[in-house]
Parts: structure tokens; C-alpha cells; sequence
């Protein structure tokens, strides 16, 4: 008969558990189960399944997949993100397999920028210019939560910078929230953004709730109607460069994602169609597959078992839902200028998920009128929430290393 010892060189990723600590060990069983639900939830659309069908199927597979390595020492052959050391990092490079897409896209933020070229691709500029005022106010309100979780993070214990990187998920944006983190708070990259992701995606299913509380049934059925105005293509093209270059220039931080998503439209308007079905139907399909496989792969126990995270997850949630609140009380005020000639409801769009929040905000108007279309006019405040994220983060950025703790 086999005996134990055999058994556990035979089955690693069981006997493992057995030799972790309780926590840990425990931590690892609740990762399996919960990435498997989020696979699951991603399969029936519940959650948004580009991200959450290779998150889910990440998490279960790098909380299973522990073997035991030289010296007795538990690991597995998928990335190690706390590598660092040139020499280290070289020969672990060619030993797990996602360690080089780790280093060479993500810890860089290089698939963030692939991101939001796909997203600036896939986005017309001619909804935000239909109703600038419109758009850019109810984005700014939207962005109310980046500034709460900042000051409440200081308040919970973190410096100026981690709260700040940590209060970018207000924004709702995940690339920006890679970019700005990595940048403010290297050392808490990985759990502000497994956190940020996994907020991100739970909002699909919170955010329609959210808005049904805010406006009363009898306002939600509000259509908008939408004349798209006649600019030429010239006009809309030398807009994309005159800002991509102004705010580069205020924000120099920030020029990396402001470039990356004003070349996308820059493309799109300039009808540049072998790029821009490279971009739309593979460098963004591939990004995303990337990002969120090694989101999943990421969620390790003992990393999120890090006594900062607590914290983290608090300040997510707050971020996400006083954006929202304001993101709708926005619309309201937009709704009151225009005399009732308006649907508050577009308020959700001003959070910056593109084009997440701007569907949500139609879907929940088409329960109540089948016939009423907000749409357009959402995707311009959804354009103008990724400005207003963006040009937010490049001040958090630029600004918070002078505040004094």
C-alpha cells in the first residue's frame, strides 16, 4: 500500500493544505470556491464574463495548484508578483510560465494602455460633443467617490498615497486604477487591483439596483431624444488632438492612458480600418483575456491575506457606491437645469466604466418604456466620466506626495 508521504508527493496541491497554516489553508479552500462562482456567474452573464470567466478559472487554478518547491517551501508554477531582484526575476522568468506576461504587460501597465486604445476605439466622440456641459457635469459629480475614499483611507490609517491609489477605484475605471497604483502604492498593486476588478464587475449586478432606489419609478421611463450634430470629421479629429495634447501637458502623469485612449478615437475618426479592427476585434480581446487571467491568478491567499487589504476592501466599496450616489445625484441636477427635460437615470453613466454603466442606465429605463432611449446621451457622459478619471487621477498623481501625513 501507498503510504502517506507518497501520497502527498503524489497529490501536492492536497497535501499542501495540510502543512499551511489554518488560515491560510482556509484561505486557499474559500479562493477555490469563490473563483468558481465567478466563472459561473461570468457563463450566465450575471457578471460581465470577459473579465470574470478568466479571473474565476485564474483564482481556482493558483489556490489549487500548490506544489511544494525546493526546500519544503510551498509556491506554484504560475507567477510570483514580489519578485523583484534582476537575477531572481530572470530565473523565474523561465520557470513560470506567466511571469513574463506579468513583468512585460501588467506590472508596466502596458495591458491598461492596450485597454484603453480599445476602449477609445470603440467609443464616438460625437456623444460627448452633442452635449459637452451635460456630460462633463454629471461625470464630475461621478467622481465624488475617488475623494471620499481619499480622505476616509487617511482617516482608516493609510499614507496619502495608498489611500489615494486605493480612492481611484471611485472611478470606476480598471486600467486607471492599475496605472495609478502601481505608480502611488507599488507595494499594495496587487490587492487594490484583484479588489478593484472584482468590485468593478459586482457593480453590473449593484449599480441597476442602486438607481431604482435614487429615482422613482415614475421618472425612469423618460426618453431623451438625441440629435446628433453635424461636425465634420476634420473638426472631430483636430478636438481629439488639441486635447490628448492639452492634457498631456497638464498632466504629464497621467500621458500614458490619455494617450493610449485618445489615439483609439484618433483612429476611429481618422477611419484607419486595419487598425482599428486589430485593436477591436484582437489587441483589446487579448487584453482583456490577459488581465483578467492574471487577476485570477494574483488572488493567492497570502497575498490577500495581507493586513492591509482590510482596509482596501472597505474603502473599494465606499468608492464605488458614493460614486454612484453622486454619479445619479448629478443627473438630477442636470434634470433640474433642463426643467424636467431630462432622464436622471443617465447619471449612472458618469462613472467611467465604458460602455458598462452607459448600458446599465438603458436597460434600467427599457423596464420601465420599452421605447425610450437614453443611450447616446449616456455614452457621452460615459466618454466624459474617462476624462474627468483620468485628468482626477493625474492630480491624485502629481499632487499627493506634497500633502503632509
Amino acid at each position: 500500500m501507498m503510504d502517506v508521504h507518497m501520497l502527498g508527493n503524489l497529490f501536492p496541491g492536497i497535501s499542501s493544505l495540510f502543512v499551511q497554516e489554518p488560515m491560510i489553508a482556509g484561505a486557499r479552500i474559500a479562493l477555490i470556491c469563490f473563483g468558481f462562482f465567478l466563472a459561473y456567474l461570468g457563463f450566465k452573464r450575471t457578471l460581465e464574463p470577459l473579465i470574470m470567466v478568466p479571473m474565476g478559472v485564474g483564482m481556482m487554478c493558483i489556490n489549487c495548484g500548490v506544489l511544494f518547491l525546493e526546500g519544503g517551501k510551498t509556491g506554484t508554477l504560475f507567477l510570483d508578483p514580489l519578485v523583484s531582484e534582476p537575477g531572481s526575476l530572470l530565473n523565474i522568468m523561465q520557470i513560470n510560465f506567466l511571469q513574463p506576461i506579468y513583468n512585460l504587460t501588467f506590472s508596466n501597465s502596458l495591458v491598461a494602455c492596450l485597454v484603453f486604445v480599445g476602449i477609445g476605439a470603440m467609443c464616438e466622440i460625437g456623444f460627448i460633443l452633442a452635449n459637452p456641459w451635460t456630460s462633463i457635469i454629471i461625470a464630475i459629480f461621478a467622481e465624488a467617490g475617488t475623494f471620499a475614499a481619499l480622505i476616509l483611507g487617511v482617516h482608516l490609517g493609510l499614507t496619502p498615497a495608498e489611500a489615494a491609489a486605493t480612492a481611484s477605484i471611485g472611478g470606476a475605471d480598471g486600467p486607471m486604477v492599475l496605472f495609478t497604483s502601481l505608480i502611488l502604492a507599488p507595494d499594495l498593486f496587487v490587492p487594490i487591483s484583484v479588489i478593484a476588478y472584482l468590485y468593478l464587475s459586482l457593480t453590473y449586478a449593484g449599480y441597476p439596483t442602486l438607481v431604482k432606489w435614487l429615482v422613482p419609478k415614475k421618472y425612469r421611463g423618460k426618453d431623451i431624444p438625441f440629435e446628433a450634430p453635424e461636425i465634420p470629421k476634420a473638426k472631430k479629429f483636430i478636438f481629439i488632438l488639441v486635447c490628448c495634447g492639452l492634457l498631456c501637458l497638464l498632466l504629464p502623469m497621467a500621458a500614458p492612458l490619455l494617450m493610449s485612449f485618445f489615439l483609439g478615437l484618433a483612429i476611429k475618426e481618422a477611419e484607419i480600418v486595419t487598425y482599428q479592427d486589430m485593436i477591436e476585434n484582437t489587441i483589446l480581446y487579448l487584453a482583456t483575456l490577459l488581465l483578467g487571467l492574471l487577476l485570477g491568478t494574483l488572488c493567492e491567499a497570502s497575498t490577500l491575506l495581507n493586513p492591509k487589504v482590510a482596509p482596501l476592501i472597505v474603502l473599494g466599496v465606499c468608492a464605488l457606491a458614493v460614486s454612484g450616489i453622486a454619479g445619479v445625484v448629478g443627473g438630477w441636477v442636470v434634470y433640474w437645469f433642463k426643467k424636467g427635460e431630462f432622464n436622471p437615470v443617465t447619471g449612472i453613466a458618469g462613472i467611467s466604466c465604458v460602455p458598462t454603466t452607459a448600458k446599465i442606465a438603458q436597460h434600467v429605463v427599457e423596464e420601465e418604456d420599452p421605447f425610450s432611449v437614453i443611450l447616446p446621451v449616456a455614452m457621452g457622459a460615459n466618454i466624459g466620466g474617462v476624462i474627468v478619471s483620468a485628468i482626477a487621477c493625474g492630480i491624485l498623481i502629481s499632487t499627493i506626495n506634497l500633502v503632509a501625513v
